[in-house]
C-alpha cells in the first residue's frame, strides 16, 4: 500500500474566492458557514466558481469480533439485513440519496455473511469480521493496509465514473466500539466521555461498555503507535475502507462529505496518514454520540448542521450535500452588486 500524495489546498484560490464573496449582493458573512464552506470548495477544488454535477456516496460495511462481548443492543445479524436493505433501496441513507441524486454504492468489506454474489453489492470481503479486540489484534497490520488500499480503489472507481463529490458512510454492528476506542486514545479523554449506547445500550450495558473499551486501551496502549497500528489493534475493516476513499478522492481533489462518529474516526486514520486530507474534509453534522464533537475538534472541522442524528449509515453526509451544493452555488450563481445595478454599503 502507498500513501498518495495529496496536493496543496489552494491558498490563492481560497482568497479569490473569498473577495468574490465581498461582492456579492448580501452583507458579507450573512449566509454564515456557507460563505465559509464555499471559500474552502475553491480551496479544495483549485476552482473560483466550483460546480459539482456527479454526487456518490460509498457506504462500508463489516463486522466486529468484539460484538460477541455485549457492546450492542442489536446482534451481529442485522449488519447483512442492512446491507441488503440499502441495496433494495429501503434504508434512510437511500432516501436522501434520491433527494440528493446521488450514487449510493455498498461495499462488503468483512461482513461475517455469505451475500452469494447479489447483484449491486460490491465484494471485496477481507474477512467475515474483525478479530475480539479485547484478547487480541482486530486484524493484522496486512488486513489493515488492505482496508485502506479498498477504500482507495473504491474511490478512484467512483471518480473515474464522473463523481466529484463523495460522501462516506457505514454499517457495521458493535462498530461505536473500534470508534469510541480510538478516540479516546487519540484525544486522551476519559473512555466515559466518548463513548455512546450505540445502538441502544440501557444503563448496565454502558456501564460494560465503557469498561471492556477501558481493558482493550490498556491492552493495546503500547501498540497503536502509528495509525496502521492502531486500526490494525483496534480499528475494523470499514473505518480502514473509509480512510482510504479519503486518501484517494483527497489526492484528486474531490471533497469528501464526512458522516458524523464512525466515519470521522476514518478521516482521523486518514488524516493520521496524511495530515494534508484535512483540507478536503468537510464535517456534515454532530453526531448526537458523545465523542463526536471531540471527533470534529480533533479534525479542525466545523459541522454544517445538529439534528440528533445518531444513524450511521452515511445518512449526514449525504443530507448534507443539499448545503455543500448550495454553497457552491452561491460562489458560482449569485450576482455581485455591479452585475445586479444594487448600491453596495457606505
Amino acid at each position: 500500500m502507498q500513501i498518495p500524495s495529496i496536493p496543496a489546498f489552494d491558498l490563492e484560490m481560497a482568497k479569490a474566492a473569498e473577495a468574490r464573496q465581498a461582492m456579492l449582493t448580501k452583507p458579507l458573512g450573512s449566509l454564515g458557514k456557507l460563505e465559509r464552506l464555499g471559500v474552502r470548495l475553491a480551496g479544495m477544488t483549485g476552482k473560483l466558481r466550483p460546480q459539482f454535477k456527479k454526487k456518490a456516496h460509498i457506504i462500508m460495511a463489516a463486522d466486529h469480533g468484539i460484538a460477541k462481548e455485549g457492546v450492542s443492543a442489536f446482534p451481529q445479524e442485522v449488519t447483512p439485513q442492512m446491507v441488503l436493505n440499502f441495496l433494495t433501496g429501503g434504508a434512510a441513507v437511500n432516501v436522501f440519496a434520491r433527494m440528493a441524486e446521488a450514487e449510493v454504492t455498498v461495499v462488503d468489506i468483512g461482513v461475517a455473511y455469505d451475500f452469494k454474489g447479489i447483484e449491486g453489492l460490491i465484494d471485496r470481503k477481507i474477512a467475515w469480521g474483525t478479530q475480539n479486540m479485547l484478547h487480541g489484534p482486530a486484524m493484522t497490520r496486512e488486513q489493515a493496509e488492505q482496508a485502506i488500499q479498498i477504500g482507495m480503489d473504491i474511490a478512484n472507481e467512483v471518480i473515474d465514473r464522473g463523481a466529484d463529490m463523495i460522501g462516506i458512510g457505514e454499517v457495521g454492528i458493535g462498530n461505536t466500539t473500534p470508534s469510541a476506542t480510538i478516540i479516546a486514545m487519540v484525544s486522551g479523554r476519559p473512555v466515559s466521555e466518548v463513548t455512546s449506547r450505540g445502538t441502544g445500550l440501557d444503563d448496565p450495558g454502558l456501564a460494560r461498555k465503557i469498561e471492556i473499551i477501558e481493558a482493550i486501551i490498556e491492552r493495546h496502549k503500547n501498540d497503536c503507535a502509528d495509525p496502521i497500528s492502531m486500526l490494525a489493534n483496534v480499528g475494523g475493516f470499514e473505518i480502514g475502507g473509509m480512510a482510504g476513499v479519503v486518501l484517494a478522492a483527497a489526492a484528486r481533489r474531490v471533497p469528501v462529505v464526512v458522516d458524523g462518529y464512525i466515519a470521522g474516526v476514518a478521516a482521523l486514520i486518514a488524516v493520521g496518514l496524511a495530515p494534508e486530507a484535512r483540507n478536503y474534509l468537510i464535517a456534515s453534522h454532530e453526531s448526537h454520540e458523545p465523542g463526536a464533537e471531540i471527533c470534529t475538534q480533533l479534525l479542525g472541522l466545523e459541522a454544517l448542521f445538529d439534528l440528533n442524528f445518531r444513524l450511521g449509515e452515511g445518512t449526514g453526509s449525504v443530507l448534507a450535500f443539499h448545503f455543500v451544493e448550495a454553497a457552491a452555488r452561491i460562489q458560482d450563481e449569485m450576482a455581485t452588486f455591479a452585475e445586479a445595478g444594487v448600491d453596495e454599503k457606505l
